[in-house]
């Protein structure tokens, strides 16, 4: 029998979850799913991120040159 307790990360996030996965603020993840940057779901009233897609915009992030 499989539990949810068992998986070391969700499936699906809520903006609180990103926030402390990507280590920005509220706000900035709510103008990342605005702009279309960072895709979200809608499920009834609440927003979703799929986990895969918080990997991908990180992977996708440019290289910064000090």
């Amino acid at each position: 029998m499989t539990t949810a307790t068992q998986f070391s990360s969700p499936v699906l996030c809520t903006v609180k979850d990103a926030v402390v996965l990507l280590r920005l603020g509220r706000s900035t993840i709510y103008e990342l799913m605005a702009s279309g940057e960072l895709p979200f779901i809608k499920l009834g009233r609440a927003r979703r991120i799929k986990r895969a897609d918080i990997d991908a915009f990180v992977a996708q992030l440019p290289p910064q040159s000090v």
